[in-house]
């Protein structure tokens, strides 16, 4: 399970530094998109990233 959360918030992260077409126009992302602007979406979008990052680690060192 970290594993995933980790691939999801490195993907978030990516997304959110490059500016990716596809993801932000995708309908899911729409919401952030409609309440934030673009910028706040990935601002917002990097934040998530950042927190799956940081509970990953702690799901994957926790043994």
């Amino acid at each position: 399970m970290g594993f995933l959360m980790l691939c999801a918030g490195v993907f978030c992260l990516c997304a959110a530094a490059y500016d990716w077409d596809f993801f932000f126009e995708n309908m899911r992302a729409q919401l952030f998109v409609r309440l934030f602007g673009r910028n706040g979406a990935r601002v917002v979008y990097g934040l998530i990233g950042v927190l799956l990052v940081v509970v990953s680690f702690g799901s994957l060192f926790r043994h």
